[in-house]
């Protein structure tokens, strides 16, 4: 169940999935998806502040130390997705799809328009990383449009105006263009904000092809994959596989809507998915 304090303004993490998806809903013009306002309502907008004042670059390479050696547990991709289940609070009258449902149903739309089957995969996992919550991380540590701190932001982030409360804001050399990064060095070498797109990439980027390892990691980096910010840090390979996140993207964004997938029917077509790519256990 997801933790209601004042790090958690989201009723539940898919307030922050179906406000994207608004904002970049099929036919909208350049103009209207800039009014994010217009969109939000007061919690995704009290996520965002908190999310924009708390993403330091030394959070990140804190959170990064923490969690991206994998040395928490080892569980099988199946154990993390009914892990995954308890982030759902059986209670709240707005949801009855469990979070392996959610999944089911980007992999679905996915596997219909007749994808390799690595890309379903990468559907079916991507949010595993959302279990940040349930190790106790606060919400706009776990979700929320990614951007690269120890940099200059881009006003192409979504309420720019609350990095303003951000200490890194007062500092000089984070605040350049490329601030503590080459030009074109490329985005592996680049901090983005801490989240479930990092844990997830890490913990499957043994077993994933490059293109989907980049859809893993940058889903979220809307500024970059949407609206074109950041290619200054962006390398040849980096411009290549981002046709990728974007492909992807459309998915994370309009399955939901979808019917609901009819678990029992299709379970045996992803357990041999998931045995085609990962071992029995993993580490996280």
């Amino acid at each position: 169940m997801q933790d209601r304090s004042e790090n958690a303004p989201l009723q539940q993490l898919d307030d922050w999935d179906n406000f994207v998806a608004t904002r970049y809903r099929q036919g909208k013009s350049e103009e209207e998806f800039r009014n994010y306002k217009a969109d939000a309502n007061p919690t995704v907008t009290e996520f965002y502040r908190q999310n924009h004042a708390y993403q330091t670059l030394d959070f990140v390479l804190t959170k990064k130390a923490e969690y991206c050696g994998l040395n928490r547990d080892k569980k099988s991709i199946w154990e993390m997705a009914e892990y995954l289940n308890t982030l759902v609070d059986d209670s709240d009258p707005d949801t009855d799809l469990t979070q392996i449902e959610h999944l089911l149903q980007t992999a679905e739309a996915i596997r219909k328009d007749g994808h390799p089957r690595w890309f379903i995969l990468a559907g079916f996992v991507h949010d595993l990383g959302k279990v940040l919550c349930l190790y106790g991380e606060p919400q706009w540590a776990v979700v929320g449009d990614t951007f690269p701190v120890g940099c200059g932001y881009s006003d192409q982030i979504v309420f720019p105006e609350f990095f303003a409360a951000n200490p890194d804001s007062l500092v000089s050399d984070y605040q350049t263009e490329n601030g503590i990064y080459e030009k074109n060095c490329g985005l592996d070498k680049v901090h983005l904000s801490f989240g479930h797109d990092e844990y997830i990439y890490q913990a499957t980027r043994r077993y994933l092809p490059e293109e989907g390892q980049y859809m893993l990691r940058y889903h979220s980096f809307y500024p970059a994959h949407r609206h074109g910010a950041y290619r200054h840090l962006m390398n040849e390979q980096d411009e290549r596989m981002f046709e990728w996140v974007r492909k992807f993207n459309q998915y994370d964004l309009y399955s939901k809507g979808r019917e609901r997938p009819k678990t029992q029917e299709i379970l045996p077509y992803y357990e041999d998915l998931v045995s085609e790519f990962f071992p029995n256990k993993i580490a996280w």
